[in-house]
């Protein structure tokens, strides 16, 4: 492959929009899709997408469709940039464009996303190989600031990616590294899932602070955070640890994780470590409760933590008070909503049956 491939872009929201955009200045032939045209009207009218911040420039997109086939077909490399929740529905609807040897990478997975769109390509019955990884991240904290105008707070140092099957993880870093050299292997999907920590920064201090998310108060999110509420925070990121270790994981701690993804943080606890953190300055808390921190965050990411932390054996109260609190509180069943053991297919397994089904494809457990 050369700078010169093709490369799908899937969703242009905000991080869609940032990696559109950069790709495009890099000399990828980009082609951005979302299904509304109404957000993609801006970058129509533009030809592409400028960037500020961190990054700067404008990119031309080669094409900007609400058609999948104008976009998918002859993509080497397909970026999925959606919210999680989305990943099924983009799996079904990219099934009879999909053709053999393609890489998508879902940027993030959250947690099993990798799984999810794998089992939703089977069942709709998906001809071609094509290779599934996901990324432990998004490699962009950014946010759209215009009509086809993206802002660049950060740029991540270490983005651990992997495929499922885990085999099949050397052939997409091949390929993914030509744009984001960022991109590192991970063991297997069940380490980039439990290494989302949006999971464990996102609910919950969306939660500890609700009054002033429905009262749309203004303030940052992040850099917020208060020394009880971060403390509660490694709590329950103490448990995403644990369950990482029933699987032979040795996870980043969520403290150590934003000293490692990003540059010029200050501080040795996790709280200063927040507060520092250049890339998180400005980003605004949401105004609403119908937010991705509660509505993407809680399904795609404290559900299965906490199925995977039962699979295993592990106690994980604290994260399934909080699936239980933002079901509540957002007048949702998260759990109902969300990426359980039966969703997932794995209902049944052993923590190593598990295992060998991501690393190899295979498991010797009868489904």
């Amino acid at each position: 492959m050369s700078l010169m491939m093709n490369v799908a872009v899937l969703g242009a929201g905000n991080g869609g929009q940032a990696m559109a955009g950069y790709l495009a200045t890099q000399g990828f032939n980009v082609r951005l899709w979302d299904r509304s045209l109404e957000r993609l009207e801006p970058i129509i009218i533009q030809g592409g997408i400028t960037l500020t911040g961190k990054l700067s420039g404008f990119g031309a997109l080669k094409t900007i469709s609400t058609e999948l086939l104008e976009v998918l077909q002859d993509a080497q490399v397909i970026m999925v940039v959606t919210t999680a929740d989305a990943h099924e529905d983009i799996a079904r609807r990219c099934v009879p464009f999909l053709q053999d040897g393609q890489v998508i990478v879902l940027n993030p997975g959250r947690t099993c996303g990798a799984m999810v769109f794998r089992q939703a390509l089977s069942e709709a019955r998906l001809s071609a190989r094509v290779y599934v990884a996901e990324a432990q991240s998004l490699v962009y904290a950014c946010r759209i600031t215009g009509p086809a105008m993206v802002n660049v707070f950060g740029v991540k140092r270490l983005v651990p990616l992997a495929a499922m099957p885990a085999q099949d993880t050397p052939r997409v870093l091949e390929s993914v590294q030509q744009m984001y050299s960022c991109f590192v292997g991970a063991r297997d999907v069940i380490e980039t899932g439990l290494e989302n920590i949006g999971a464990i920064f996102h609910p919950a201090i969306a939660l500890l602070n609700a009054v002033r998310v429905e009262a749309a108060d203004s303030f940052l999110f992040y850099q917020t955070m208060t020394p009880k509420v971060s403390l509660f925070v490694e709590k329950l990121d103490q448990e995403r640890v644990a369950v990482g270790k029933a699987f032979g994981l040795h996870l980043t701690t969520a403290k150590d994780w934003v000293l490692r993804s990003y540059e010029n943080v200050q501080g040795d606890t996790l709280y200063a470590r927040m507060r520092s953190n250049p890339a998180y300055d400005g980003i605004e808390a949401p105004t609403s409760l119908e937010s991705r921190m509660f509505t993407e965050d809680v399904p795609t990411g404290l559900v299965p933590i906490a199925e995977l932390a039962d699979l295993a054996g592990v106690d994980a109260h604290l994260c399934r008070a909080l699936v239980d609190l933002s079901s509540a509180l957002c007048q949702r069943d998260f759990w109902a909503e969300g990426r359980t053991r039966k969703r997932l297919g794995i209902e049944g397994m052993q923590a190593q049956d598990l295992v060998n089904w991501v690393t190899t494809g295979t498991t010797s457990h009868v489904l």
